[in-house]
């Protein structure tokens, strides 16, 4: 007599799914089973009108009606005492069977008395060609794996029979043994369910088996296992329960002297799961992995009953299951197998040719243009002049400088640092055993690293090797770039270098997480080093962003809002300081030793900088057209030398007539923002220097953004071509723009062998060497230097350690417009020490930190006034007794202080508590990017399977 059967259909009406089709499909095709069921039951969950009908009009023998938060096992929990018949069959709303199925799957189990479990093959019911699942497996470590998920039905599985576990959908189960594993285990989230059925089953001494001649229907809702990724908050819910049901099984699973130390692993393996899921590119796994981690950290109840139900109903050893598990060579190999067949459906990408193509030697003869344009700085230990200064003597030191915390400038400086120190500190760092030297190399490397930016960013624009080859020669040749290196002008040499690269990987940073990655830590550098791009780069990402809401439906849009998130997490404390201060547009000042520069806002300053020099000196061009001038008696202006840049711009408009017209016309609005970017920060004064002089914002930053957007474009226009089937003209156009940029740039490239740069060698210390000495080692000796200033009033300031140096300067002081209480306490003590009325000064000094008091040493130009601001401060400190006088020094007069020096103070416990947050912050989000951009052999096979170039693009031609 056949064995009745009791279908179980569990209905749940989320208003997302079309419930009431599906389950009218279903409900048609269990009454059309050839072996009909003897009794059905359905569960509703939260139905809906619609779903209450279709119940009524049913052949139910009973409906039971459930809760919207009713999971599909507690769901089946509610029916499993009306449970009759010797088979249950688990159904849900969207898994239609066909007429045959019912009669195969008890077939299998009529046949074979030690089948428990019979599971049909699950095809997609958009397309039954489709394999949905046909039998799932698992790994050592308890990973669910689909022995057949996303085939294309060809027969291949026909014979398949035992199995591990399947997909809880459709499986036909015998009673008593459901009703011995006590059902499905609700603890599982919906994930795993057949599978932890199967095990459980097989524990208790029966088998599992595939019936692939009963085919399944399913549209994947989610009511009965995990609904189909179609949407992003599925994917999350997927990501979540499938962790929650490997953690979970993992507990229940394994002997009871390892379950602590599973139990303790879970967050520390959380926490290299989240690294590895950064590292494989898919951030969206991070927050499903710790909330998985933390729910089953907290969830020993339902892990103890889970243990409790399979320990009674063991008989086997986990040994027997063994040869259904699935090994780490056989999943690899099926990994590979999927890799090799998505690939070779894939186009590949063509070759980068960096060597053939000509760009290894346009870096080398960089590398002789930068020896020829520098050679003393190969035997300088410390660059100086213009906005250099020594760094510190050790790493730790150099790093401290770029953390919350006191700082290196003031009598009591505590607060953020500027996200430039970071930078400086990776540049020191380059040279461990004494970091001043690695600003030299920076300097000497400068140029072919220029070249090889310029070169890289080229391949966004062209795959021709001649133009990338011109584009990486007008990059290193930009006139503000050169400006730069020869006024000492380290954050806008690093901003120019960090630049090429921003587009080389924010141009694709929608494509994929290792380019968003990549791209969002240098946004963070550009911007450290030249704030005042922010605005035209904020403008920049909010375009993108737009652009890819617009044309690419939002996809790849996370990616770009990645973008801005480390900038916003390494300047939130400096933008917080600024905001209290009362200082918002000092977030815009140049970060580094603040010092003028010739620029003016004039007629005559703009037209320079429309011509791309930062300068009224036009790159040196001006004297040299003086001279020849004079020489020849003719009348050459200093704008002439704008001539030599006007065919880079000439052929960059000539761009928007080509077939590559929208590309172009993007590329001219980046320089357009950067021309707007450098004329405004030429009439904009935020900072001062040391001597309390105004300093205007360094117009050169701008000029670099417009000058990539300029090269970018004549790029396209010679790529795409007005005649693009005469390559001769193209190659003369080239030739072209490269020799007269090359000419622009040749006073500035000859500055230094002729003298006339404002480069030195050094110094090692901006103090005396007797307080570099005391401070090398030590950054808590604070030394007082007074400057007498032209109008006979003085400017003093608190240096900490052995010297002022790049990192350790500020926008905090330097843009700071209000007289804090350490500015009075310090102008009272300065006019105290230099009066000889007051006796406490030196006392307050010592209290102060302060070891030692330098006067400087008189300028070349030093007014009277001045001069005897400076005479009466010399001998009324060398009146004081508890002032030692050490002598005349380069540096100034030197005295040390011979009471007893009370050591500087440090953090209160509150600041110390915001700085260790803002430290640990902004370290997990640049490890997140760091982590992010490390490319994987998955992110390498996507990218050859894309263009290098942006854009749209002509018709291939003949190269």
């Amino acid at each position: 007599m056949p064995s009745r059967v009791h279908a179980l259909l569990v209905v749940r009406a989320d208003g997302r799914t079309p419930t009431a089709a599906h389950l009218e499909r279903t409900l048609a095709a269990i009454a059309a089973q050839s072996r009909p069921v003897d009794t059905l039951t359905l569960v509703l969950c939260d139905p809906d009108r619609a779903t209450t009908q279709l119940a009524a009009a049913s052949s139910a023998e009973g409906v039971i009606t459930a809760g919207a938060g009713t999971g599909y096992a507690d769901a089946l929990r509610l029916a499993a005492p009306r449970l009759s018949g010797e088979l249950v069959w688990l159904l849900a709303q969207d898994t239609a069977p066909e007429p045959d199925a019912l009669a195969r799957l008890s077939g299998a189990l009529e046949l074979s008395p030690l089948i428990a479990v019979a599971a049909p093959k699950l095809v997609s019911a958009d397309d039954r060609a489709q394999i949905v699942s046909l039998g799932v497996t698992m790994t050592r470590l308890g990973r669910s794996v689909g022995l057949a998920d996303g085939e294309l039905d060809q027969g291949q599985h026909d014979l398949d029979a035992d199995v591990l576990g399947t997909d809880v959908r459709g499986v036909l189960v015998r009673a008593a043994v459901f009703s011995q594993l006590d059902g499905l285990d609700p603890a599982l989230g919906g994930a795993d369910e057949g599978l932890d059925l199967g095990v459980r089953a097989h524990l208790a001494g029966h088998r599992v088996s595939v019936v692939p001649g009963a085919l399944v229907a399913v549209s994947g809702d989610g009511v009965a296992a995990l609904p189909d990724p179609t949407t992003r908050r599925r994917r999350r819910h997927r990501a979540y329960a499938s962790r929650l049901a490997q953690l979970h099984r993992r507990l229940a699973y394994a002997p009871a002297p390892a379950v602590p130390l599973h139990w303790l692993s879970l967050l520390a393996l959380a926490v290299w799961r989240a690294a590895a899921a950064l590292v494989a590119k898919q951030p969206a796994r991070v927050l499903p992995e710790w909330g998985a981690s933390i729910v089953v950290f907290w969830r020993w109840g339902a892990i103890a009953r889970s243990r409790r139900v399979l320990r009674r109903a063991q008989t086997v050893g986990w040994s027997q299951l063994s040869t259904l598990r699935i090994t780490r060579a056989q999943l690899r190999q099926r990994l590979d197998a999927d890799g090799d067949v998505e690939s070779a459906e894939r186009p590949v990408r063509e070759e980068l040719r960096f060597f053939t193509g000509g760009g290894a030697w346009i870096v080398l003869a960089a590398i002789v243009v930068s020896l020829g344009a520098f050679p003393a700085l190969v035997a300088w230990p410390v660059l100086g002049g213009g906005a250099l200064a020594p760094l510190t003597s050790t790493l730790s030191q150099l790093w401290a400088q770029a953390a919350f915390g006191t700082g290196s400038l003031g009598l009591d400086a505590v607060g953020a640092a500027d996200p430039f120190s970071a930078v400086i500190a990776v540049v020191g760092s380059l040279w461990p055993a004494q970091p001043s030297r690695g600003m030299v190399l920076l300097w000497l490397a400068a140029v072919p690293l220029a070249v090889l930016g310029g070169w890289f960013a080229a391949t966004r624009v062209t795959s021709r090797s001649l133009l990338r080859n011109t584009a990486a020669v007008l990059w290193a040749a930009s006139p503000t770039f050169w400006a730069a290196l020869i006024d000492g002008r380290p954050a806008a040499v690093i901003a120019h270098l960090l630049l090429p690269w921003l587009f080389y990987a924010g141009s694709v940073a929608h494509r994929s997480w290792a380019a968003a990655g990549a791209a969002s830590l240098l946004l963070a550098g550009v911007l450290a080093c030249a704030p005042s791009l922010g605005p035209a780069l904020i403008a920049l990402w909010a375009l993108a962003v737009v652009l890819t809401v617009v044309v690419r439906a939002g996809s790849g849009a996370g990616h770009l809002v990645w973008l801005v998130v480390p900038s916003i997490a390494v300047f939130a404390p400096l933008v917080w300081a600024q905001l209290h201060a009362g200082t918002p547009w000092g977030l815009l000042a140049d970060p580094g030793v603040s010092v003028a520069s010739s620029s003016t806002a004039d007629a005559a300053g703009r037209l320079a900088l429309a011509a791309g020099f930062p300068t009224d000196a036009y790159g040196g061009w001006a004297q040299v057209l003086t001279d020849w001038s004079a020489q020849w008696q003719l009348p050459l202006p200093a704008w002439t030398a704008a001539l030599l840049v006007a065919p880079v711009v000439a052929v960059a408009l000539l761009a928007l007539l080509t077939p590559r017209w929208m590309v172009a016309a993007l590329l001219l609005f980046v320089s357009l923002l950067g021309l707007g970017t450098a004329f405004l920060a030429v009439g904009v004064q935020v900072a001062h220097a040391a001597d309390l002089t105004p300093v205007a914002l360094w117009p050169g930053a701008g000029l670099s953004l417009a000058w990539l957007g300029l090269v970018a474009a004549a790029t396209a226009a010679l790529d795409a071509g007005l005649m693009p089937r005469h390559r001769r003209l193209r190659v003369l156009g080239a030739a072209v723009l490269m020799i007269c940029v090359a000419v622009a740039v040749l006073p500035a490239a000859t500055a230094t062998v002729r003298g006339q740069s404002a480069l030195t060698n050094g110094p090692d210390s901006t103090l005396p060497a007797y307080v570099a000495a005391q401070g090398r080692n030590d950054p808590s000796v604070g030394t007082l230097v007074i400057t007498p200033l032209a109008d006979g009033s003085v400017a003093a300031r608190v240096v900490w350690g052995a010297s002022e140096t790049i990192g350790g300067q500020s926008t905090l002081v330097s843009t700071a417009t209000r007289i804090s209480g350490s500015d009075t306490d310090l102008a009272q003590l300065v006019a105290d020490l230099v009066t000889p009325t007051s006796q406490d000064a030196v006392d307050r000094l010592a209290a102060s930190g302060i070891s030692f008091v330098v006067v400087s040493p008189a300028s070349a130009d030093e007014t009277d006034q001045a001069r005897t601001v400076r005479l009466d401060a010399q001998t009324a400190l060398d009146e004081r007794e508890d002032l030692d006088g050490v002598g005349d020094t380069p540096k100034g007069d030197l005295w040390r202080v011979s009471l007893d020096v009370t050591p500087r103070a440090g953090l209160s416990a509150s600041l110390a508590n915001i700085g260790v947050l803002a430290t640990v912050v902004q370290l997990v989000v640049v490890v997140v990017a760091l982590l992010l951009s490390v490319p994987t052999a998955a992110t390498r096979r996507q990218a050859r399977r894309t263009s290098r170039i942006v854009g749209p693009r002509p018709r291939e031609e003949e190269r």
